[in-house]
């Protein structure tokens, strides 16, 4: 039984990158805000808005979510407070498939949030 439990998981494995997302770089401002401009960000708890004017506004689990943003050498860069705490400046990889765009921060290096852009 462990046998075959093995050769499911070696064969999950192999298929993933079949199942690879097709996200695509949003590589200019333009492009950032013909995405965000009259849409809202969202996710399960988090709504928010990003104006083509530099701001962020909406709310996250109760909480008021502000901040600003610009675009940098090809990244959003946004500083951005969460119920009056500071969650500093950071600048971040945009990618988007279809309604979902995706935010991967420290230059496309570090942790990423998939968000609907509905």
């Amino acid at each position: 039984m462990m046998y075959r439990s093995i050769i499911i998981a070696i064969a999950l494995a192999i298929a993933a990158p079949a199942l690879a997302e097709e996200f695509s770089t949003v590589t200019s401002r333009d492009a950032f805000v013909a995405l965000v401009k009259g849409r809202e960000i969202n996710r399960f708890g988090i709504r928010l808005t990003v104006t083509p004017e530099g701001q962020i506004a909406g709310r996250a689990f109760g909480g008021k979510v502000t901040g600003a943003w610009d675009w940098n050498g090809g990244y959003f860069c946004r500083d951005l407070f969460y119920a009056g705490n500071d969650l500093g400046f950071n600048c971040q990889l945009v990618q988007v498939d279809g309604d979902r765009i995706r935010f991967t921060s420290d230059r496309g290096t570090g942790m990423y949030a998939d968000m609907r852009l509905r």
